[in-house]
């Protein structure tokens, strides 16, 4: 389980599901088509061997509960809590414009009504910081809890 201390290092951008959601209301453009294709088709071959990696603690994927819910899941799990530096997350260039129209699945509300007792949003961040934190991921990338001595390498 994840350990106090450790880092997390998420390994693909976030905002595939708003980038969907956009595509089957027909406003999403080329860039974004191309981000959402390019993100989804990279595979996460690499969890059996970060999985392997001494100083791994935990890892996830991140998928249909969004970064919120699967980080909840493993902190509940480790019996810890996390700190997110939300400038820190990557997400996909095209996902903001539209995360800032209230664009994206229905999912994100469910998630968020399922993990929100769990997650506290600074009020300084953006409004919309939530509905990315809470966006299904289609084929995410791999949450790793790590020790900061393995974190670069992870």
């Amino acid at each position: 389980g994840a350990q106090p201390g450790d880092v997390l290092v998420l390994g693909k951008p976030l905002g595939i599901g708003v980038l969907s959601a956009a595509l089957k209301k027909g406003i999403l453009d080329e860039r974004g088509y191309a981000q959402m294709i390019g993100v989804t088709t990279q595979l996460n071959c690499v969890g059996r061997t970060l999985g392997a990696l001494p100083g791994v603690h935990a890892m996830t994927d991140v998928t249909g509960f969004g970064l919120a819910g699967h980080l909840a899941e493993i902190c509940r799990g480790s019996g810890v809590g996390a700190d997110l530096e939300f400038s820190a997350l990557p997400v996909l260039g095209s996902a903001q414009p539209l995360l800032e129209r209230g664009v994206g699945p229905g999912a994100i509300e469910r998630n968020w009504a399922s993990c929100s007792s769990e997650v506290e949003i600074d009020g300084a961040l953006p409004g919309w910081a939530w509905r990315l934190l809470c966006d299904p991921q289609t084929s995410g990338g791999l949450l790793v809890s790590c020790s900061p001595a393995i974190a670069a390498q992870v």
